[in-house]
């Protein structure tokens, strides 16, 4: 288990090599690319910007993890789904591309509120997830779909979409939200969900109202040898943060 970086928000205006730089005199070992910041990697970018970012990551300690997208799949709009799914394939072949073990999906919400039944919109998302899934065995590339969203940050929710959707090549991206709680542990919820987990991202460790030190050595019973990705807010002086940072994780995942 290995610490590594997401680029939302702290890395949000780095360049590629700002990126590169920081990781490595800090001892972060892998990053997560969010979409829409400075960084640029994006379906749009050329076969030779493609290339230029394997290679960095390849000639560097840190490995290029996977790409953060915003993609979703719970609108009652038939085409509008469909369009999420098609950004979602642009995505997976930009992640074989680079050198990306992974692309980070989610769902944003129930639509109980607007009539739908919950049933209905855990299917559908359920449904898209598999037809990405099988897009992304052609490449090799995982899915791995967020804890997050109105409703759907709850595990039980994103059980019953990963026993649905039931695809060797779509996992769960842990997110370290307050819906994991229950009566203070995380044990229940991180057992509802372990055995897809294939991403983790962490937030501010100084807050005592989530149990870090649980999460980690339930993932290390899990046998998890993946990384826990840092998402956490802008700084001044980011280099300085992510040394206390690093040096904070390895106490809690003693």
């Amino acid at each position: 288990m290995k610490l590594g970086l997401v680029t939302y928000n702290l890395a949000r205006s780095w360049s590629i090599e700002k990126i590169i730089e920081i990781c490595s005199k800090t001892d972060f070992e892998a990053v997560e690319l969010r979409t829409t910041h400075a960084h640029g990697v994006e379906p749009s970018i050329s076969v030779e910007k493609r290339r230029r970012v394997r290679e960095a990551f390849e000639k560097s300690p840190v490995k290029l993890l996977s790409l953060g997208t915003t993609c979703e799949y719970h609108s009652p709009d038939k085409a509008e789904v469909d369009r999420n799914i098609e950004a979602t394939e642009a995505f997976i072949r930009l992640a074989y591309d680079v050198g990306a073990l992974g692309v980070k999906v989610r769902p944003n919400r129930l639509m109980e509120d607007y009539g739908i039944p919950r049933e209905k919109t855990i299917k559908q998302i359920a449904e898209a997830l598999r037809r990405c899934g099988d897009y992304a065995e052609q490449y090799n590339v995982e899915v791995w779909l967020e804890v997050h969203g109105y409703g759907t940050s709850d595990p039980k929710c994103i059980r019953n979409i990963m026993e649905l959707s039931n695809h060797p090549y779509v996992g769960v991206c842990w997110n370290s939200n307050e819906t994991d709680l229950i009566n203070g542990s995380v044990r229940e919820s991180f057992n509802m969900l372990k055995k897809w987990i294939r991403s983790v991202h962490i937030h501010e460790l100084y807050d005592k109202s989530y149990p870090y030190r649980e999460l980690f050595r339930l993932l290390k019973d899990a046998n998890y040898n993946r990384y826990c990705l840092a998402e956490i807010d802008e700084s001044s002086d980011p280099e300085r943060i992510m040394r206390y940072y690093k040096a904070l994780w390895e106490e809690l995942a003693k």
